[in-house]
């Protein structure tokens, strides 16, 4: 081998350990760099609902039903919701459904027709004592007994269904206490009746 190649390979083996480097810091900071711009722009968590709120009341009747039933609650301090008056205190009717007066929607000139029936009442606070909740059968168009179902769900710290039953409403004009429940400070429901309790002001 001549002198010059013998050189030629001696700078090459001693270039390639500064070669391995540097193409490994690229890789570090290219690495570094992905992270850096994940942790700024965070994936968006589609579908994911966090409510506000420390109590979740669900009111609930058959599918399709024509028939409106409506929520009323009162809270500790005598406050009153219902689809007049749909906040109170920390109490608010979020959804007020009337049977299927409400249950229509237009898409691109397509009616679509949501079956469900159901009444939404979030309490977004802690206030101790007692809450009532009663049920009215509001409007009858078929004229039957209807099954109401109350469900009660404490959101934090996790999910806690604290009572789920059902509510037999005889018909039009019918009001029924579903449940009562105290709440002490820390917001844990303490105890749970059925004593009936009439809160409808209305005809």
């Amino acid at each position: 081998m001549s002198v010059f190649g013998s050189n030629k390979a001696r700078r090459r083996h001693l270039s390639d350990p500064f070669t391995d480097l540097l193409f490994n810091a690229l890789l570090g900071f290219t690495f570094l760099f992905l992270i850096a711009i994940m942790f700024m722009n965070p994936i968006t968590k589609k579908g994911i609902i966090n409510p506000k709120a420390e109590y979740i009341v669900t009111i609930s009747w058959p599918d399709h039903s024509p028939d409106d039933v409506d929520a009323w609650v009162e809270d500790p301090n005598g406050n009153l919701v219902w689809f007049r008056n749909r906040e109170a205190g920390l109490v608010h009717l979020d959804r007020d459904d009337r049977g299927q007066i409400n249950d229509t929607i237009t898409v691109n000139d397509e009616e679509i027709q949501n079956p469900l029936n159901q009444e939404i009442v979030t309490i977004r606070g802690v206030v101790p004592g007692e809450f009532v909740i009663n049920v009215h059968y509001y409007e009858s168009e078929s004229l039957q007994p209807i099954m109401v179902t109350v469900k009660v769900s404490k959101i934090n710290p996790a999910l806690e269904i604290v009572y789920y039953g059902d509510t037999l409403l005889e018909g039009k004009g019918d009001e029924k206490t579903a449940v009562r429940f105290k709440i002490d400070k820390a917001g844990e429901v303490t105890s749970i009746s059925h004593i009936q309790k009439s809160l409808v002001v209305i005809g």
